[in-house]
């Protein structure tokens, strides 16, 4: 949900586009680094998310390893799912998105970047949200504040 200021008893007006064409960003964030790998697809499917673990696994730090928390998606589940070995999945209890922190980024650009406003075509979806997430990677101090929890960190004296 965005919010927006408005005088007490009136309706803001808002964009709105009747049409129903989408871009997917698939994101995830490392909050130790201030960083993050992300891929704006045209569907979601197995072979989408495959194209985004090999992203995350290549802005993986040499000789560092990531755990990569998701939700138990199908796409996130399949055994066709090939994790590279720098990575180990971390799956969360069904319908519990809100022990994910990117799903707390995804709020973010929409509040920030993406919202209320009405895109010419598929390109210029895709723009903003390449543009929204290349702002994002420009604040390292606000992914570390979005995605850090401490319950991540039990018994890791940070």
């Amino acid at each position: 949900m965005v919010r927006q200021w408005a005088r007490r008893g009136t309706r803001p007006r808002q964009p709105a586009d009747q049409r129903y064409t989408s871009a997917y960003l698939f994101g995830a964030i490392c909050p130790a680094r201030g960083t993050g790998a992300a891929l704006a697809m045209p569907y979601v499917d197995t072979e989408a998310m495959q194209a985004h673990i090999d992203e995350i696994s290549r802005h993986i730090a040499r000789g560092a390893h990531a755990v990569l928390i998701m939700d138990r998606a199908g796409w996130h589940t399949t055994a066709r799912l090939k994790v590279p070995k720098n990575i180990t999945p971390i799956f969360l209890p069904s319908r519990a998105p809100e022990l994910n922190p990117v799903e707390n980024v995804w709020q973010y650009l929409r509040s920030n970047w993406l919202s209320n406003r009405v895109f010419a075509d598929y390109e210029a979806i895709i723009e903003a949200a390449c543009d929204a997430w290349r702002k994002l990677l420009a604040q390292p101090h606000t992914i570390t504040s979005i995605g850090m929890r401490d319950w991540a960190h039990v018994g890791q004296g940070i």
